[in-house]
């Protein structure tokens, strides 16, 4: 039996779940192969990155800078 058949038969016994999580996992494989794919799927989890992340940092500065432009040190 070859090492496909082995894993094909490993797959059949699994319920559905964990399947799923196999063909994931199969899939970043696949992805993490092709050099122009696994670019872009690093892009795609940066952009994820950033989408996530809070505006702490950014809120401070905004609030600063709509108070300026409320006392009118700021012009449009």
């Amino acid at each position: 039996m070859t090492i496909h058949e082995a894993t094909i038969a490993k797959i059949r016994r699994m319920p559905e779940p964990l399947v799923q999580e196999l063909q994931d996992y199969a899939d970043y494989l696949l992805a993490r192969s092709d050099t122009r794919r696994w670019q872009a799927v690093q892009h795609l989890s940066e952009c994820a990155t950033l989408t996530e992340s809070d505006m702490t940092d950014y809120l401070p500065g905004l609030e600063e800078y709509e108070d300026h432009l409320a006392h009118g040190d700021v012009k449009w």
